[in-house]
C-alpha cells in the first residue's frame, strides 16, 4: 500500500498507462509546500518536470475559469488522500456511480483520466504509515503476491475439508460390522467436526477469504448447511415422502459430499486465478468499459474451469464410494457455492446470501408440497412435483433449485465483478 519512502524510478512517482504521476512538486521548482494550495501539492508531471504553479496554470487554462473537478475533488477528498495510485481512485469513483460518461462532464475522456488528475491535485495524508495489505494470495489486496510458500499454505488448508471427509468415509467403511453404532457415530461426528474446521480455515485465509466487514452472514451459512444436508439425505427423503413417509432413518449418500469437500481446493485456486488476472487487467486498462470487457470472459473461464474439476472429482468419488445421490445436483450446488463465495470475497455478500436462500426455498418446497397434497382438497398442489419426479427422478429437485440459483448469481457476478471497484483494495 502507500509508502512515503523513495521508490524507483523517482521519489513520489506513480506510473499508469505510460503517464507519470507525481504526488508532490519538486522542491526548488516551485514555492515552499506551505505556500501552495492543496491542489498544487502534487501536480502531474508529464514528459518533463514542470513547476507545480505552471501545471496549475496550464490546467486552469484548459478548463477555463470554472473548475468542474474542484467540487468532485472535495466530495471525494478522503478517498483521494488515502489512495495508493490513480487506480484506487478510479475504482472508488466507479463505486460511487461515476462512469466514463459522467467523466465527460468533467472534461475527461474516462474515469481513469479523471482519477489521475484527482490523484495529482489532492495531497496525500502526511505521515500516514503504509497500509498493511492482506496476506499474499488473497483476492482483496492490490495484487496476489507471487509467494510460493504462501500459496502452498492456503492450498494445504483448502485440502483439509476433503482430506477429513475422505478419512472419515474410509474409517466408517473399515469399521462396518466391526464397531457398534455408537462408536461409528463418534467417528462420523469427529470427521464432520474436522471437515468443518478445515472449511472454516480455508474460508478465513487465502483467496476464499472475504474482505473485512463483508464476511458471510449467518443466513448464508445456514443456507449452505441446508444445501449440503440435502445432497446427503434429500433423495431418500423424497422417496419416503412419495411412499407415504417419512419413516425411519434416511440413507446417507456420501459420494457427492466427498466430491464437494475435495473441490474446495480447486475453488480456492479458481478464486486466486480470477483475482490475479483481474488485477492485471485493472492495471493495464485505461477505461472502465475496457476493464469490464476483459473481466467478463475471465469470470466465465474460471467458472468453466471449476466445473471441469468438480465433474472429475464427483466422478472419482462415485467410483470409489458407489452410486447414490444426484451428481448433477451436486455439480449445480458446487457452482452455486463458488459464485456465492466469489461475490462475498469481492464485497457483495447480500446477493450471495439471497441466491443460497432461494435454492433452499426451492428444495424445501418439494417435500412440503408433497406433504400438503395429502390434505383434503389440496391434491393439485402436489401434482407438479409428482410429475417432475416421475419424469426425471428425485435428483431433479437439487438440479433445478441449485441450477436456477446459480444462473441468477452468474448474471449478478457478471455485472458486479466486471466493475473495477470489486477488485480495489478495501
Amino acid at each position: 500500500m502507500r509508502s512515503h519512502e523513495t521508490a524507483a524510478p523517482a521519489p513520489g512517482e506513480q506510473h499508469h498507462g505510460g503517464t507519470t504521476m507525481s504526488r508532490e512538486g519538486h522542491q526548488g521548482d516551485a514555492a515552499p509546500a506551505g505556500e501552495l494550495a492543496p491542489e498544487d501539492a502534487r501536480a502531474p508531471e508529464v514528459a518533463h518536470a514542470h513547476p507545480a504553479s505552471a501545471v496549475r496554470k496550464a490546467a486552469v487554462g484548459r478548463r477555463g475559469t470554472a473548475d468542474p473537478v474542484r467540487a468532485l475533488m472535495h466530495r471525494h477528498r478522503e478517498l483521494c488522500e488515502r489512495a495508493v495510485d490513480p487506480l484506487e481512485i478510479a475504482a472508488g469513483l466507479e463505486a460511487h456511480g461515476v462512469t466514463d460518461r459522467t467523466a465527460a462532464r468533467y472534461r475527461h475522456r474516462d474515469v481513469f483520466s479523471l482519477a489521475e488528475e484527482l490523484f495529482a491535485r489532492v495531497p496525500a495524508v502526511a505521515g500516514e504509515p503504509a497500509a498493511t495489505g492482506p496476506a499474499p494470495g488473497s483476492a482483496t489486496g492490490p495484487a496476489p503476491a507471487r509467494d510460493v510458500t504462501t500459496r502452498a499454505a492456503w492450498s494445504l488448508r483448502a485440502l483439509l475439508p476433503g482430506a477429513a471427509c475422505l478419512a472419515t468415509l474410509v474409517a466408517l467403511g473399515l469399521t462396518d460390522g466391526v464397531l457398534g453404532g455408537d462408536a461409528r457415530l463418534a467417528i462420523g461426528s469427529a470427521g464432520a467436526l474436522l471437515a468443518l474446521t478445515g472449511l472454516a480455515l480455508a474460508l478465513r485465509t487465502g483467496p476464499l477469504s472475504a474482505r473485512q466487514g463483508a464476511g458471510s452472514s449467518g443466513a448464508a451459512a445456514l443456507g449452505a448447511c441446508w444445501l449440503i444436508g440435502y445432497v446427503l439425505y434429500g433423495d431418500d427423503l423424497l422417496h419416503q415422502v412419495l411412499s407415504g413417509g417419512p419413516e425411519g432413518p434416511w440413507t446417507l449418500t456420501p459420494a457427492p459430499l466427498l466430491g464437494l469437500a475435495v473441490a474446495v481446493a480447486p475453488a480456492a485456486w479458481c478464486a486466486h486465478l480470477f483475482a490475479l488476472h483481474a488485477h492485471r487487467r485493472l492495471h493495464g486498462s485505461h477505461a472502465l468499459d475496457e476493464f469490464g470487457a476483459g473481466a467478463r470472459p475471465l469470470l466465465f473461464g474460471v467458472v468453466a474451469l471449476f466445473v471441469c474439476a468438480l465433474a472429475a472429482l464427483l466422478y472419482l468419488a462415485r467410483l470409489g464410494f458407489g452410486a447414490g445421490g444426484s451428481p448433477a445436483g451436486a455439480a449445480a450446488l458446487g457452482v452455486l457455492l463458488l459464485l456465492a463465495r466469489l461475490l462475498t470475497v469481492h464485497g457483495f455478500p447480500e446477493p450471495a446470501a439471497t441466491g443460497l436462500a432461494a435454492a433452499c426455498a426451492m428444495e424445501a418446497a418439494a417435500p412440503a408440497l408433497l406433504l400438503a397434497g395429502r390434505l383434503p382438497g389440496l391434491h393439485a398442489v402436489a401434482r407438479p412435483v409428482d410429475a417432475l419426479i416421475e419424469a426425471a427422478g428425485p435428483g431433479v429437485v437439487p438440479v433445478l433449485a441449485c441450477g436456477t440459483a446459480a444462473f441468477g448469481l452468474l448474471i449478478t457476478a457478471v455485472l458486479a465483478l466486471s466493475r473495477a471497484s470489486a477488485h480495489a483494495a478495501p
